[in-house]
């Protein structure tokens, strides 16, 4: 079976996108974790940008690492900087820029639910960029409904009181460059492999986020202990195997026909933040999740279209 067969496969889809959303799914309570053991606070920008940059030159370090030493060709091409230099912002610098600022304001369920939204705007992209996968009215009803979850999910504690503040316009943004990133590098895993292409946009990503730390408070400012270590390696290895196993997916389907996956990333990232960072699954929190998730799979209902044929006699 090839690399195609495996990805185009509707086992193959599932098994992938599951695996990948499973990974994204259990950064969110992994970050606050993070932050929590090195002491990074909300307002440390600087920090928060560092540890990012950290976590991605890392996870391109250990697929470069990995397909060496399974001699693969991973030497870097000049004639792929540019497009490598475009995933890598959006698709790591801007999405983690907005997210690891957005998530230290907001909740691991907030940001959780909030991340269903990269599915939408795919969606929306894709109707911008494909002329085959145009909205319609099923798809404009499934993004109203996945936006008034997201308002549910922000109605704290249950108290009638929208909450929606910077913290989750960032991560929103955040995963519209991060959707953004995600078409960027299905048209350039058409020109490159997808593990070359995945190392050398982490690489080149983080080098931003460690610029834009490291200026601000130097390139070693935490004290690492083993667990902060551990945490930080699987950071970096969920985000390696996530991308690898998702760019995969992008790059043989249709972006209407993955994009419909996304919606386990806040399914599992309310269900690990629930059980590793204690927080409440209140049912304003529960509300939002299932409308978001339904908006989601209302987005990717296959239409059924009547096909008629046209039958032309000589005369």
């Amino acid at each position: 079976m090839t690399t195609k067969d495996f990805f185009t496969h509707p086992l193959g889809i599932a098994v992938s996108a599951a695996g990948a959303t499973l990974l994204w799914g259990s950064a969110f309570p992994f970050i606050k974790l993070s932050y929590k053991s090195l002491d990074i606070r909300p307002e440390e920008m600087g920090e928060q940008m560092l540890f990012a940059g950290y976590r991605f030159l890392l996870a391109g370090i250990l697929i470069l690492i990995l397909f060496l030493l399974l001699k693969r060709d991973m030497k870097f091409r000049p004639d792929t900087t540019l497009p490598l230099l475009k995933i890598g912002l959006f698709q790591t610098f801007l999405q983690y820029v907005l997210f690891y600022i957005g998530l230290s304001y907001s909740t691991g369920i907030q940001g959780s639910i909030i991340a269903g939204t990269t599915s939408f705007f795919q969606i929306l992209l894709a109707h911008l960029l494909y002329p085959d996968d145009r909205m319609n009215r099923l798809k404009v009803a499934g993004l109203m409904i996945g936006f008034t979850g997201v308002v549910f999910a922000n109605w704290p504690n249950g108290e009638y009181e929208i909450h929606f503040g910077i913290g989750e316009i960032l991560l929103m943004l955040a995963m519209l460059a991060g959707a953004y990133g995600n078409i960027l590098a299905k048209q350039g895993s058409a020109k490159m492999e997808v593990i070359y292409m995945t190392a050398y946009q982490m690489i080149l990503g983080s080098i931003g986020l460690i610029a834009i730390g490291g200026f601000s408070v130097g390139l070693v400012p935490f004290s690492f202990d083993l667990k902060s270590i551990l945490m930080l390696v699987y950071l970096a290895f969920l985000s390696a195997a996530g991308f690898i196993l998702w760019n995969n997916v992008m790059k043989y389907n249709q972006v209407g026909k993955v994009s419909l996956y996304l919606f386990l990333v806040p399914v599992f990232g309310v269900i690990l933040s629930s059980i590793l960072l204690e927080e409440p699954l209140h049912y304003f929190v529960i509300a939002g999740l299932i409308l978001v998730v339904a908006g989601i799979v209302l987005v990717n209902r296959p239409v059924r279209k009547a096909v008629k044929k046209r039958v032309s006699q000589k005369v």
